[in-house]
């Protein structure tokens, strides 16, 4: 049985029974196995009448939604390849992959921007509306297009950290092999429970990671929970009430940092034990000792602390699943302190978002778990993980040169660095794209060193190691309270980083910028990463800046 003929099984198996919701001025609106295949039959006919055919490209450029869901599996399951894009995206970035990918048919609900896509490409394919997709008569649902293994049915842009995005092509192979590890991997979670997984989301589905759990979801007894404003996380959190819910690292850092905000701000007795709890928490696992008072710190936080805390963040929490980016050691400890694991996932697009997961049982912090089954996976003599197997997607759309240097070998190159211990279990340490390379000749990784510095600087929204073809290092700092962290901090910070490290690792000046990065500055890629180049080349001033001072 292939993916999509499991997800129409399970949607016909609910019937009556919820599948998914959307939060919407503070309340649930839920559908219902049975209505969302209605859902995806009123898709199917339109797209049919309109004369798309197996391997057309169709666009699926909006935002999460039922209707998203709906289209999506409306499109697989008449044979269409899906094209999902960014809504957030700057117009033209986004007519740049629409033409590179050469749909028959775009569906996108906002009226302003598929007038500025008409504005832009004059030849564009008719965009359709979700309202005229969903308005025909509902029709008994049909199995959907049987999918041989090669066949694609999906084109995934990469984000563009360093250059044009460009098109991953996945195939049916590659998504039921996913799936089946997904699945495994919950069910370890979740063990024996009757009760439908309650998932909340609020990344976008144009992101691999994101995509693969809605589908997982759907071939599960799930109920999942859309966030439809992320102004509201926090209330439509409380409102889901989920058992786990995928993040990426930043959103993660940022409740640590506000919940570590209120406890200070609260102060007295509670706010010394909490933050000394902390302090013995850490050493435990960092140093495998602690203090005889912070540990009774430590007990006492479990009792009368940490319940409360870990309570305002989900009372169904078994889980937070975290992609995207490596996650800060400190920040994973933090979590599993208050007694809610965090679950890492590593992977990249053309992996299908996935090559490794943590084992439920024995996640270790700053690890991402070992290889899911399936699949090699390796470092090579530069230190690049290379992986192969049935997750490994197939090639670029229209690149047939990047296809065969990405697939060198046989070996996807990953273009990270880890490294695995004696239990499989492996670590990312950095990318090799973004390795410093000082004028002395030393190479050093930033990431390691922004996330200590991050660590250390809550308040900071972003640290972004410099130094390429410099003598030394330093960093710009994204403060967007400027007034909350005096200059005296950060250069504390910033020593205490320093501590240990060889002299060529070692931070030498900061610059604090006022400006935050965001994707629509174009600072940020589509799934929040750092545009390295884009940023040293806009503060390019500030940079001189820093080493003309430390030349002087």
């Amino acid at each position: 049985m292939t993916f999509l003929e499991a997800i129409f099984a399970r949607l016909k198996e609910a019937g009556t029974a919820p599948v998914l919701r959307e939060i919407r001025g503070g309340e649930a609106v839920s559908v219902t196995g049975g209505e969302l295949l209605a859902m995806v039959q009123q898709a199917r006919a339109y797209f049919r009448a309109r004369g798309l055919k197996k391997g057309d490209r169709c666009v699926l450029l909006a935002p999460n939604s039922i209707r998203w869901a709906a289209l999506d599996l409306a499109m697989m399951a008449e044979g269409l390849i899906v094209v999902p894009l960014y809504a957030r995206q700057a117009p033209g970035e986004l007519v740049g992959m629409m033409k590179d990918s050469s749909p028959a048919r775009i569906c996108c609900p906002d009226v302003v921007l598929a007038a500025e896509i008409n504005r832009l490409w004059p030849g564009a394919p008719k965009i359709s509306l979700p309202d005229t997709v969903f308005s025909g008569e509902a029709a008994a649902p049909e199995p959907p297009l049987h999918h041989e293994d090669l066949d694609a049915v999906t084109i995934i842009y990469t984000s563009g950290t360093s250059g044009e995005p460009k098109g991953v092509v996945l195939n049916a192979g590659n998504v039921n092999h996913m799936l089946r590890c997904t699945g495994e991997r919950l069910n370890q979670l979740m063990g024996a429970s009757s009760q439908p997984d309650g998932v909340f989301h609020y990344l976008p589905f144009c992101f691999a990671g994101s995509w693969i759990l809605l589908l997982s979801a759907l071939t599960r007894n799930s109920v999942l929970t859309l966030s439809t404003d992320l102004t509201k996380l926090s209330d439509e959190l409380k409102l889901a009430e989920p058992d786990y819910f995928l993040n990426v690292p930043t959103l993660l850092e940022r409740v640590r940092a506000r919940i570590e905000q209120v406890v200070r701000d609260r102060g007295g007795t509670a706010a010394k034990m909490f933050f000394r709890a902390q302090c013995a928490y850490r050493d435990r696992h960092l140093t495998g000792s602690a203090g005889f008072l912070d540990s009774l710190s430590l007990s006492f936080a479990k009792l009368a602390i940490f319940p409360t805390i870990r309570k305002s963040l989900g009372p169904n929490l078994k889980a937070l699943i975290c992609g995207s980016a490596p996650l800060a050691v400190e920040t994973q400890l933090f979590y599993v302190m208050l007694g809610i694991p965090v679950l890492q996932v590593y992977g990249l697009t053309e992996t299908t978002a996935i090559c490794t997961m943590d084992d439920p049982a024995h996640a270790v912090p700053g690890r991402v778990g070992p290889a899911i089954p399936g699949i090699e996976m390796r470092v090579a003599d530069n230190g690049e993980i290379v992986v192969r197997g049935p997750n490994i997607f197939p090639g670029y759309w229209q690149r047939p040169e990047e296809t065969a240097k990405a697939l060198e070998g046989g070996w996807f190159h990953t273009g990270d660095q880890g490294e695995v211990d004696n239990t499989d279990n492996w670590k990312i340490t950095g990318r090799l794209k973004n390795l410093i390379v000082l004028n002395s000749g030393h190479n050093v990784a930033p990431e390691p060193i922004e996330e200590s510095l991050a660590a250390k600087l809550p308040q900071v929204e972003h640290a972004v190691l410099i130094g390429n073809q410099r003598g030394y290092l330093t960093v710009l700092i994204t403060v967007p309270s400027p007034n909350g962290l005096p200059d005296a901090k950060i250069q504390a910070a910033i020593d205490e980083v320093n501590d240990g490290m060889p002299h060529y690792k070692q931070v030498r000046a900061f610059r604090r910028l006022a400006e935050a990065f965001t994707i629509d500055s174009g600072l940020l890629t589509a799934n929040g990463k750092l545009k390295r180049d884009v940023i040293a080349a806009r503060y390019a001033a500030e940079i001189d800046g820093m080493y003309e001072k430390k030349s002087a």
